[in-house]
């Protein structure tokens, strides 16, 4: 209960910070660098190190990055359909497709199915989304992002160059390595402040009332994030005959909220800024209506 509380507290804080004029107009920009630059790369190193392998862990593993594929693939198609500018697209192949797996998929779970889903609840982040985040969000940020047509090499500088990135190379040499205990204490204190900061900055940007031409890509991020995707992991789990626990956390992550930090990186980037927070904002606050709802019914 504390996380959602946390969740609601940190959006109106922003919010209200913005509506009272207290912060600088570049202090979201500079929130979300934080965020990029030292919180999640502090989590990529406490969490990437303590992954374990198994058979179990593939199914969350295949359903985490079949459903981001698939759902990419939609993304593009709809923006080309509604003609949505490389801005607006570049957003959306972020906000629309990367899932909190961890912030809101382990309290949520957690309340719906007992801490025995955690280990899965990790593994689909971890294996799926976070990997996912610093590979997949750094060639995106970089590529929609441009002014100018980039060069496979100018993607693959940025990529490279990109601290979640090599945060994520190095976190994987150290995979079965026991930090010391002030070195895990100290990283924790930075990962902490993922949360907070981002949601934060997503409030500062958050507006209750959207330009018009930003309803429909708006309602193509959220219906693509909150109900394609999970009807995307159900018809895969009935495909391959997967049942159980594990497919049932499986497709609950997928149908998790926009992750916070994919909003951070399409602001910071420059793509649709006020629209990747309101797609994060709003699609924190549904979600707690469409999560429950979809307990439910695979329940």
């Amino acid at each position: 209960m504390e996380n959602f509380i946390l969740i609601i507290l940190c959006i109106v804080i922003g919010y209200g910070l913005n509506r009272l004029h207290i912060f600088s107009k570049d202090a979201a920009t500079t929130l979300n660098q934080f965020v990029i630059y030292v919180s999640l790369p502090a989590m990529i190193l406490l969490q990437i190190p303590k992954l374990t392998f198994s058979m179990d862990t593939l199914i969350p593993v295949i359903i985490a990055w079949l459903v981001m594929f698939i759902t990419a693939i939609l993304i593009l198609l709809l923006s080309k359909f509604f003609n949505f500018s490389k801005e607006i697209t570049g957003s959306l192949m972020l906000v629309a497709i990367l899932t909190n797996s961890s912030f809101l998929g382990i309290p949520i779970l957690n309340a719906y199915m007992g801490e025995s889903a955690l280990p899965y609840v990790l593994v689909y982040d971890q294996l799926g989304t976070f990997i996912a985040l610093a590979t997949y969000g750094t060639f995106i940020a970089s590529y929609y992002s441009s002014k100018s047509e980039l060069s496979f090499k100018i993607i693959l500088y940025k990529v490279l160059t990109f601290p979640p990135f090599l945060s994520l190379i190095v976190a994987l040499f150290l995979i079965g390595v026991e930090f010391n205990e002030n070195l895990t204490k100290v990283l924790s204190a930075l990962a902490a402040t993922i949360v907070p900061v981002a949601l934060v900055a997503v409030g500062l940007q958050l507006k209750l009332k959207l330009q018009k031409e930003e309803i429909k890509p708006f309602s193509v991020a959220l219906t693509v994030k909150l109900i394609i995707a999970p009807l995307i992991a159900f018809l895969i789990c009935k495909l391959f005959s997967w049942e159980g626990d594990i497919s049932t956390i499986s497709i609950m992550e997928a149908g998790m909220a926009p992750m916070i930090t994919a909003g951070a990186i399409a602001s910071m980037a420059g793509l649709a800024p006020r629209l990747s927070s309101a797609v994060v904002g709003y699609g924190i606050i549904i979600s707690f209506i469409t999560t429950y709802i979809l307990f439910m019914l695979i329940s």
